[in-house]
């Protein structure tokens, strides 16, 4: 905390809800930064700290880890914890670890305010990773209208491919 503090881009992240009911399934949602007027949302960084460190046979291993503290009232209905949210205007006193001392950034590690975040229901494909694309954070009606919609569309048959003379690594 004295000497390696970083800031962790981002645009969001998931947290899964456990169901209602004993032996639910868990619902996945999507938190992120709200949105203006105008359809922007402010940047936002988690609050992190980074280490080297060389392991048993010589090799340096760089690592991160984002920093936690407990729920705000709009999370708190999923989970407990959230991650700490730096704000921009205090990136730079997050940043300056040879002039800030650890206490006073510290002070930066507390839940966001009640209305930097909001959060949704999204598919439970998120909970697989070969599963990769921008269809996982839209809001869960509106990606089961994605999913209905490629699985309405019409399948096109694919011709064999002429020899090109390439090599395939496939």
């Amino acid at each position: 905390m004295r000497r390696r503090r970083c800031l962790i881009p981002t645009d969001g992240f998931f947290e899964w809800q456990a169901g209602a009911k004993a032996g639910a399934p868990k619902r996945p949602y999507f938190v992120r930064a709200k949105r203006n007027a105008d359809g922007i949302a402010p940047p936002l960084a988690f609050a992190g700290l980074w280490e080297t460190w060389t392991g048993p046979n010589g090799e340096e291993l760089d690592t991160a880890a984002i920093i936690t503290t407990t729920a705000n009232r709009m999370l708190s209905g999923l989970h407990d914890r959230m991650p700490v949210f730096v704000p921009p205007d205090a990136f730079e006193l997050w940043l300056d670890c040879a002039n800030v001392e650890a206490d006073v950034a510290a002070a930066l590690i507390r839940p966001a305010g009640e209305d930097l975040l909001e959060a949704y229901e999204v598919s439970t494909a998120v909970n697989r990773a070969a599963n990769d694309s921008e269809a996982l954070i839209q809001p869960v009606a509106a990606a089961a209208i994605h999913a209905q919609s490629v699985a309405d569309a019409p399948v096109k048959k694919e011709r064999p491919k002429k020899p090109d003379g390439q090599a395939s690594l496939l």
